[in-house]
């Protein structure tokens, strides 16, 4: 089979979610749709940590970095696949494949990494109430935020680094709405044995490993919630970590079943579709399950918004 040196490749073609041309607008105005509404709800998010005092905790310090997260997370693909369907051009550089590719999995891996701290944080703010100032102090939650990037930025750079090493075949079509690492691994003509070592074992140091630390916390979360004797001191102890545990079951939920059932079939457009749920509606719904279920977030929407008119 012919093969092209990446060196002399151009560019990949991105054969998006569907094909059929009456169906592009109605893609366009719904992705347009969800990534402002992405947009707005987790900016909200972020300005109502920043601007009340009450929300300067561990907890909101990392929902605020999650939100930002989230804005980039979707920003890497949506644009990009909304500018194809608007010019009507499926086309992706090389680079500019490497390069969501690369953005792609730093804020993917960031978003498991801050989701496992949040789950500690509640962890600790339940198990052990007095000692929670002591052990999520500042200094120790910068500590962890930046060790979190290294190792996202990290990760990402390896992964796209393995891929610059490969020749592809001369079909480049990448059945999917964006760069993803699996189908541009499978395009290429020369070995991608070391490619596929380095997926699984990210996927399990990245992956397993956090969510892992997640189920721990909340095991031990239940176990002291069940010891509490009062019924109301049960719904709270919950209702501070309801909001956090629906993000999970939807995040990895909706991830582990896109990887599950790509795994277990190879139609990769059953697959693309399936992974909207986790790269955009997830991103979109997070910010609602947010300020639904906690009355702190209530109350700094209101005060965000009542700002402007006080202020005439």
């Amino acid at each position: 089979m012919e093969t092209e040196n990446h060196t002399h490749f151009s560019e990949f073609i991105l054969l998006g979610l569907s094909q059929e041309a009456e169906l592009q607008p109605i893609l366009f105005v719904l992705f347009l749709s969800m990534y402002l509404i992405t947009l707005t709800g987790n900016l909200l998010i972020i300005l109502a940590t920043i601007t009340d005092s009450h929300l300067h905790t561990p907890m909101y310090f990392f929902l605020s970095n999650l939100s930002f997260c989230d804005i980039c997370f979707t920003s890497t693909t949506i644009p990009k696949m909304l500018l194809n369907i608007h010019v009507q051009n499926q086309t992706i550089t090389y680079d500019g494949c490497l390069a969501q590719m690369y953005f792609f999995i730093l804020f993917a891996e960031l978003d498991i990494f801050l989701l496992s701290v949040m789950a500690y944080d509640r962890f600790v703010a339940i198990c052990y109430p007095l000692h929670y100032t002591v052990i999520m102090n500042p200094r120790l939650c910068g500590f962890g935020l930046l060790t979190f990037w290294i190792l996202s930025v990290l990760d990402s750079l390896l992964r796209a680094l393995l891929v610059l090493r490969l020749s592809f075949c001369t079909n480049v079509e990448i059945p999917h709405f964006f760069c993803e690492i699996s189908q541009i691994i499978q395009l290429a003509c020369s070995d991608t044995l070391l490619n596929v070592i380095e997926m699984y074992l990210a996927t399990g140091l990245m992956g397993i490993i956090p969510f892992s630390g997640i189920l721990y916390s909340y095991f031990q979360i239940v176990s002291s919630i069940l010891r509490i004797t009062s019924a109301r001191g049960k719904y709270k102890a919950f209702s501070t970590c309801g909001s956090h545990l629906s993000v999970v079951f939807l995040f990895y939920g909706t991830g582990l079943g896109v990887y599950l059932s790509s795994a277990a079939t190879q139609n990769s457009k059953a697959s693309a579709i399936a992974s909207v749920m986790y790269t955009v509606v997830t991103p979109m719904l997070n910010p609602f399950i947010y300020s639904l279920r906690n009355k702190d977030i209530k109350k700094a929407l209101k005060h965000l918004f009542s700002i402007a008119p006080s202020n005439e």
